[in-house]
């Protein structure tokens, strides 16, 4: 508990900012990941404009072969608008999300929402943050909250919000979870939606609130989008007018 108190007060103290060393290449004095290695590991890619799977090259043409919509999201679209992904969930950053989500240091969530503003589209574009009416962090059930201390997608709200100073309100009470469910990452993927049905519901004393609104949803990692998916149909289902997913992270 103290740590996690001295983590918020002084989030300079501990984690991505120790002795000023980029946490990839660790030269230093350095950001917590340096330029170079951003521009490395962090270069924007083509991805599908629903779930944000990297899109396939016509490598003879040089261009896309779907221009904007993966082949699965023309044939069953889910019901996310449109997805931002700043990053592949590969190295260096599956190790940095890690460390954030589960090593208790939240100091990171402004650097990964830094990089996520950044991402082609996601302040521009009409489905952004400035057109948005809320964000919202995907919620975590109270036995998981409980364990890991924190939402770590919560965290990314306050400093997605605070950093594009976007109008939309930042709400963790909106969506709820009212299922504790295995954790995706222990499942196949196709035992995935099933294992998230009906885990999300938005707060009934609240749906007035959701009719005909943007909502931007945020989440650290999406790796088969059960989850985002399932949440954003729970969303639509209470009024939602358009749902957009902003993620850290995207499993390729």
């Amino acid at each position: 508990m103290f740590t996690r108190l001295t983590d918020r007060l002084f989030p300079t103290a501990r984690g991505p900012w120790l002795a000023s060393r980029c946490a990839v290449c660790k030269s230093w004095p350095a950001e917590p990941v340096c330029q170079p290695c951003t521009a490395r590991f962090a270069a924007p890619l083509p991805r599908c404009q629903h779930c944000a799977i990297p899109l396939p090259l016509d490598l003879s043409l040089g261009l896309r072969t779907h221009p904007g919509v993966c082949m699965d999201c023309i044939v069953d679209c889910p019901p996310l608008d449109h997805t931002f992904a700043a990053v592949a969930y590969a190295y260096p950053w599956s190790g940095l999300v890690s460390h954030y989500k589960f090593g208790e240091q939240p100091a990171w969530a402004p650097i990964f929402a830094t990089l996520l503003l950044q991402t082609p589209g996601a302040l521009e574009s009409l489905a952004g943050l400035h057109a948005a009416d809320w964000i919202v962090p995907m919620p975590l059930s109270a036995q998981r909250l409980q364990a890991r201390g924190f939402n770590q997608a919560w965290e990314l709200v306050t400093a997605l919000a605070g950093q594009s100073r976007s109008p939309a309100r930042a709400d963790a009470g909106l969506l709820l979870r009212v299922k504790d469910t295995r954790p995706q990452s222990q499942l196949k993927r196709a035992e995935r939606l099933t294992n998230v049905k009906g885990a999300f519901m938005v707060d009934p004393l609240r749906t007035a609130a959701l009719d005909g609104r943007r909502v931007v949803l945020v989440d650290d990692v999406m790796t088969s989008g059960a989850s985002l998916f399932t949440a954003a149909a729970a969303l639509k289902q209470a009024g939602a007018m358009q749902v957009i997913a902003m993620v850290f992270a995207r499993t390729d």
